[in-house]
């Protein structure tokens, strides 16, 4: 079960529940993937409103990755996630936001 307070947010995916979590390595594999040159491109790109279904993969490819599942974004892609496109961009922006406003304290 996820924990929010760590920025874990549950996904059904394929009728599954998986955790994501937006780790450290995974936060920089999304640098490199989306040509960021730092986390607040990663900020400034969703204010503008600029987001890609592969934005949504890719952010929700790595926080699968970052909570240990070891799948591909190109596996990732053929997946039924539960609410489909909205539920899949619900669930990026309930992690970013996670990920960006957890508490600072020893969890």
């Amino acid at each position: 079960m996820a924990n929010p307070k760590r920025g874990e947010i549950d996904l059904m995916i394929d009728g599954q529940k998986h955790t994501l979590c937006l780790t450290l390595g995974a936060l920089a594999e999304l640098e490199a993937k989306l040509q960021l040159n730092d986390l607040n491109g990663l900020g400034q790109r969703f204010q503008e409103g600029r987001i890609s279904a592969r934005d949504i993969i890719a952010i929700l490819g790595a926080g699968l990755r970052g909570a240990g599942h070891p799948i591909s974004d190109q596996d990732l892609e053929k997946k039924h996630i539960e609410g489909g496109a909205m539920g899949a961009a619900k669930a990026m922006a309930q992690l970013l936001h996670l990920t960006f406003s957890a508490p600072l304290e020893q969890q």
